[in-house]
């Protein structure tokens, strides 16, 4: 201890050295280092702060030592502790917003300096004064002064407070109820004494009554807990005499709803009120009687809830007809008229229905053969595999849509846009591209066909018309030297029946093509390509003035404030494409940066 004292006495001078900023010799560092090793082992007292508090001489130097520019004078841990100026300031828990109004009291009898000159308030100025302008306001007449606004406190309260669903409880209010509660247990007994007098007087008191009031008075806790039994909460029960609340739980071996089927897409269960309408079994085939739980709309459909049901709408029914019947006021008269209503109904449609008999006959046709063979009697055709699976007979129905569907028009036995051909649609069962056109049948199957066989056949005939013509005209001339004269008339009696018999266009076209010569063939295709070249040169001038046109038009957009461009006034034309001189005019229009030459032109 002795040793202790004299290091304290050394440390001492040593930080009164470092606080006059004085340099620490080489004995004065030893000495505080030693100090140091003997706090840290216990040996040595720990160093105090400003406030007693022990520091733990364990915390490092950087922790310990204060900055530069805070001025501590003696060893202290306050620079590392939240600064009180620094803290966030929140409502004391007893302070809330005002309640009630104001007494009449408070309110001033002459006008004050600074308030309002309208009405006297000095909660607000003229300029914001609610109530009605006065012709001589209260500044000059100091009358019907106006008590000031209640302004309320600007409280800001901390996590805690702002949770608290006691915040702003007036402890005082309870002792209205504590209040409420004496009273009532006063009258009740003060009731319970009157019938003890009045059974006293008329002679009937006896010891088990005394005895219970004896028993009553002596323990006041059971009048306390005297209506428990009415108060149960739903779900619970509550014993009195034991005073504990047991509440009635699922049994354990029970299974839950939505587990019986762990599919995602079986019945929905709803977790907020623990109910599984549909069947979770729905997709097993199975007979929902003979299932442990077969959903919550079962229960619906079974016992006497169809017959409530309908007594229910006979009542709302004969309430509209002038009856006044109530299912909850009076079920027996309900019950008994909806009886009768049934019988009268069966007897009275038993009887107009002999009626239609007795007048017209044929009760002989109502006879008809029993259910089980009506029900087993079937024109539909099922196929079932070895397994009972269905092959072929019940096919999933088709999904309809909320649209007309299979609408026919126009005697037509298909719909727009059943056929395809060529870019354009048309109707499968004619073959027709026109929209709300006639239906043609197979005829116009057969005109649709040649057409486009004719189509075809002109395109590549054109090719080889110059060989067939020559080829068949030097066959036409070795066929008449080789078969002499005999072979002559042959050959006319063929060309003669060559003629009788009809042509097709096709046959036509070919006999037409065979006539030509290789000169009229070569005018002709000649007249074709300057026809074709002059088409193309003017349609690319007017491409090229479109072009243009466009280019200008783009110019001037451009130029214009882009707020104040027209809308979609930029967007492009797709709404067809483009041909091939549009196309063209596109490239020779087209500026190519790539081109060293493009800014010379």
């Amino acid at each position: 201890s002795v040793l202790a004292n004299k290091l304290t006495t050394s440390v001492r001078e040593v930080m009164s050295q470092v606080a006059s900023s004085q340099k620490l010799s080489r004995d004065d560092w030893r000495k505080k280092k030693e100090l140091e090793e003997a706090r840290k082992a216990g040996t040595a007292p720990a160093e105090v702060d400003e406030e007693g508090k022990d520091i733990n001489p364990h915390i490092p130097q950087y922790i310990a030592q204060a900055p530069w520019y805070v001025t501590l004078g003696r060893p202290s841990l306050k620079h590392q502790r939240p600064q009180e100026e620094k803290q966030k300031r929140f409502s004391n828990i007893s302070e809330w917003y005002k309640r009630g109004k104001e007494l009449q009291s408070q309110q001033a009898a002459k006008y004050r300096k600074g308030a309002c000159e309208n009405c006297g308030s000095m909660t607000h100025k003229k300029k914001d004064c609610l109530e009605r302008p006065r012709k001589v306001g209260a500044k000059y007449t100091s009358e019907d002064i106006q008590p000031d606004e209640v302004i309320q406190p600007n409280l800001d309260f901390d996590y805690d407070a702002k949770r608290d669903r006691w915040n702003g409880y007036n402890p005082d209010e309870h002792q209205d109820i504590i209040e409420e509660y004496s009273k009532v247990e006063l009258a009740r007994r003060q009731l319970r004494a009157d019938q003890l007098q009045k059974e006293l007087v008329s002679g009937t008191l006896s010891e088990e009554t005394v005895r219970k009031v004896m028993e009553d008075g002596n323990n006041s806790d059971e009048d306390e807990e005297k209506y428990a039994d009415q108060a149960d909460m739903p779900g619970t029960k509550f014993d009195s005499k034991t005073r504990t609340t047991v509440r009635n739980l699922r049994i354990r071996e029970d299974t839950a709803k939505y587990l019986y089927n762990l599919d995602p897409n079986s019945a929905y269960y709803d977790p907020k009120t623990r109910s599984m309408r549909e069947n979770p079994f729905k997709n097993s085939n199975k007979d929902p009687s003979e299932l442990k739980y077969a959903g919550e709309n079962l229960n619906r459909h079974t016992g006497d809830v169809k017959k409530f049901a309908q007594a229910q709408m006979f009542a709302w029914e004969a309430y509209e007809h002038g009856t006044s019947i109530h299912s909850l006021a009076d079920p027996t008269k309900l019950e008994l008229m909806h009886k009768d209503f049934k019988t009268n109904k069966s007897s009275f449609k038993s009887e107009l229905q002999q009626d239609i008999l007795d007048r017209y006959g044929g009760e002989e046709h109502l006879d008809a053969p029993p259910k089980e063979l009506l029900l087993a009697q079937t024109e539909e055709y099922v196929e079932y595999s070895r397994l009972g699976n269905v092959v072929k007979g019940q096919e999933k129905a088709i999904a309809r849509s909320k649209y007309e569907e299979d609408v026919y028009i126009n005697n037509h036995t298909s719909v727009w846009g059943s056929y395809w051909t060529a870019g354009q649609w048309g109707y499968a069962c004619c073959y027709s591209l026109i929209k709300r056109s006639y239906c043609s049948g197979e005829s116009g199957k057969i005109a649709r066909r040649t057409i486009s066989m004719l189509s075809t056949d002109v395109s590549t005939s054109s090719s080889s018309a110059v060989a067939s013509s020559s080829s068949t005209s030097r066959e036409r001339e070795t066929t008449a030297a080789a078969s002499g004269g005999g072979g002559a008339g042959m050959a006319e009696g063929e060309s003669d029946e060559e003629e009788d018999r009809p042509q097709s266009l096709l046959d036509q076209h070919k006999a037409k093509l065979s006539k030509m010569t290789k000169v009229q063939l070569r005018e002709e295709r000649r007249k074709k390509e300057a026809l074709e070249a002059t088409r193309k040169e003017h349609a690319l001038k007017k491409a090229l003035e479109a072009e243009d046109t466009r280019d200008r038009e783009v110019d001037r957009l451009m130029a214009i404030d882009e707020r104040k461009r027209p809308y979609h006034s930029l967007k492009a034309d797709n709404s067809k494409v483009p041909t091939e001189e549009e196309m063209e005019a596109y490239r020779l229009k087209k500026r190519r940066t790539d081109d060293p030459m493009a800014d010379f032109l």
